[in-house]
């Protein structure tokens, strides 16, 4: 059985009995800057205080001064206090200069800022994404192609107008708050840019001058290291050239992407070439994100911490490392990574969900490797994930931000910024677009998603799961990066239906060393550009029993039983389950018991004082199941998928209509604390 989700307006009543708003400053930044910790590897407030983000991404765009006040206050009350703002800065009239930005989109930040800041919030920026700018035709760039993909790591024409897009929304003050966004410590850090790389399929994208002027680069380039091309061309061998090669213009030909993804003798005349090419385009965006710290630290003066990108390669397995690297010129590294369930396809499953669209349904409590946070650290730096979520259709999502909230403690994955929010307060089942017939994909502020958030986001900004030590420390010299050789242990991608020309492959290499399961007993790191030291591996076997196909953390908090879909979390503050709870029976942890009717389902209890729970005096019990628009129909069916394998899954039949119906949660509680004398059940805005 289900009911209506329907909750009244929030107002914010002071007769709330949960309002997480004391959790944030008065006024973000009201200590200073965000900095990093002693060791690099957290955030800290301006006085020094440890800071850990609960974050989403929104969308301010149409919004009221008094709606984004209205947002700021709610996602406060949630937990919530950080947004990412992924806005584009670059002209939208025909009639501006390459220079210019858009003006409205920098008044939209100056506003969303000054709101987010008076309830505590910080704020991130990301005002470059090259897959979705539309190019003018007065535009020096591209010259050749119609996207901006890859350009602006080796352009300069293009790196002179991305140079003044910031100095103009930096400089400027902001006439909201008083103070330049460059001043403004409200600002947690930057993005340089979001989802861009020269080691990703979009490569193949270039072509004339533009293509050739990266081969000139790259001629240069092979010059200073080798003193000729000449030389370069004697060091790679005979079997290593390339027809399109003219190495009496300087012009040096890129192999296409695919042959990076693929192992090769690194001593082979092509594995040599292979490797320069590797190193070229690795140095390309290394010599870029250098050069705009410079630019942004001393030419325009910002104080904020800066991330370089958030992207991934052609191949996780033989170049993701050297991504990474790439973005060490910068404090923070980052990726975006979502959980879908295993796959949605449809006429338009890149952003809607319509009738006929196919789906696989899958928890990701059955497919671990799949989780997003199973990503190898970078020593020294904060790992952010930049934007994720458990995307609809899938139907397990209440999963999501218990998990996030856990591993994130244990892992120390410092920013997990939920994609997205656009209207105030909750989002009701509705067109993606608001004019076709369909529901919305990427959405945040759900009965299933946000209105879990609460007791996550309390349990993880409070610290009441461990950090773990860690598991795996591996070295990895540049040398190494450039030939491509397999990681000591690889994580895995999701494949992204916008932008990838070819699926992502599970990588399947055989020459992994370790389990990859080891990226959910404890932190998984890496030091690039290091001498021949050793790494190091705890032994996982306490750990990983694979035979029960369970994961056990290296605290001995967590375990998750990726056999029966079941996650437990057993620490003295905050004692949860989710998963399928029915068919595991009677769940005993060691201050709560649960009984339960529900198939699927996730539960919190978590002290609200900071006391242990069987001594505390107020406590939250939290319950998320499952959520459908009213009228929602799906069917089992089978299809062949694009690479013509046989797929089972669910077809939507009907996408429904508000309002979302939740399933009834039938749960009993036992919790070892005979101080507690009273419950009250709280609406969706903490009245009672």
């Amino acid at each position: 059985t289900t009911w209506a989700f329907e909750p009244a307006k929030d107002t914010y009543d002071r007769r709330s009995l949960l309002d997480l708003r004391d959790l944030n400053e008065a006024i973000a930044g009201e200590s200073g800057f965000v900095k990093l910790s002693a060791d690099g590897e957290s955030f800290v407030k301006g006085n020094g205080e440890p800071l850990r983000f609960w974050g989403v991404n929104i969308n301010s765009n149409q919004l009221t001064d008094q709606q984004l006040r209205d947002q700021a206050r709610f996602l406060a009350k949630r937990g919530v206090n950080l947004v990412r703002l992924h806005e584009s800065l670059v002209p939208k009239t025909p009639e501006s200069d390459f220079t210019d930005i858009d003006p409205q989109t920098r008044e939209r930040i100056w506003r969303t800022v000054a709101a987010m800041k008076q309830a505590g919030i910080y704020v991130t920026i990301s005002p470059y994404w090259a897959h979705a700018i539309k190019p003018q035709p007065h535009w020096p760039v591209p010259q050749n192609g119609n996207n901006l993909s890859g350009l602006l790591f080796f352009n300069p024409d293009l790196q002179t107008a991305y140079q003044a897009w910031w100095r103009a929304l930096l400089e400027p003050v902001n006439p909201y708050t008083g103070i330049a966004l460059k001043d403004d410590p409200a600002i947690a850090y930057l993005h340089l840019q979001n989802e861009d790389s020269l080691l990703f399929w979009t490569m193949q994208q270039l072509q004339g001058q533009d293509l050739n002027q990266l081969n000139q680069q790259y001629g240069q380039w092979l010059q200073q290291k080798y003193g000729s091309l000449v030389k370069a061309q004697g060091h790679w061998g005979k079997k290593a050239t390339l027809p399109t090669d003219n190495l009496a213009s300087g012009q040096v030909a890129l192999y296409p992407i695919y042959e990076l993804t693929k192992p090769i003798n690194p001593d082979s005349d092509k594995g040599k070439r292979l490797a320069d090419q590797t190193q070229f385009l690795t140095e390309t965006m290394v010599k870029f994100n250098r050069q705009m710290v410079e630019f942004l630290r001393e030419e325009v003066g910002t104080k904020q911490l800066i991330n370089a990108n958030n992207w991934r390669t052609a191949s996780t397995p033989l170049l993701n490392d050297a991504e990474r690297y790439s973005y060490t010129p910068t404090e923070i590294i980052g990726v975006n990574r979502y959980y879908n369930g295993g796959g949605h396809q449809g006429e338009k499953s890149g952003w809607a969900i319509i009738n006929g669209d196919r789906f696989t349904n899958q928890s990701v409590l059955f497919d671990p490797l799949a989780f997003p946070l199973t990503l190898k650290q970078v020593n020294n730096h904060p790992m952010i994930v930049s934007e994720s979520s458990w995307v609809p259709p899938l139907g397990y999502q209440s999963e999501g931000p218990l998990l996030i909230s856990a591993y994130r403690s244990l892992l120390g994955i410092d920013g997990y910024d939920w994609f997205a929010m656009k209207e105030p307060q909750w989002r009701q089942p509705s067109s993606a677009n608001g004019y076709l017939p369909s529901l919305g994909k990427w959405v945040i502020n759900t009965p299933e998603l946000l209105g879990n958030f609460p007791a996550a986001a309390l349990l993880y900004r409070q610290g009441y799961v461990q950090s773990g030590q860690t598991i795996v420390q591996e070295q990895r010299s540049l040398t190494d990066l450039w030939n491509r050789q397999p990681a000591l242990i690889t994580e895995e991608s999701g494949f992204d239906p916008n932008r990838d020309l070819q699926p992502e492959i599970r990588s399947k290499t055989g020459r992994q060393q370790i389990n990859p399961l080891a990226f959910l007993v404890g932190p998984v790191k890496v030091r690039y550009d290091v001498a021949r030291l050793q790494n190091q591996v705890g032994n996982l076997t306490p750990y990983l029993q694979t035979r029960q196909k369970q994961i056990r953390s290296v605290t001995g908090e967590m375990v998750w039983d990726y056999g029966r879909g079941l996650f437990s979390l057993d620490a003295p503050n905050v004692q949860a389950v989710t998963g399928f709870l029915r068919q595991a029976g009677p769940i005993q942890l060691t201050d709560v018991a649960i009984a339960t009717g529900n198939t699927y389902a996730t539960a919190i209890v978590v002290s609200l004082d900071g006391k242990a729970i069987k001594h505390s005096q107020k406590i939250l019990v939290q319950v998320g199941t499952k959520a459908r628009p009213t009228n929602w129909q799906q069917r089992s069916v089978t299809w062949q998928n694009k690479q013509g394998n046989e797929q089972r899954g669910l077809e939507v039949v009907n996408y429904g209509q508000a309002p979302w119906r939740i399933v009834k949660n039938a749960m009993t509680f036992t919790i070892n604390n005979p101080t507690l004398t009273t419950a009250t059940a709280l609406d969706m805005n903490g009245m009672a």
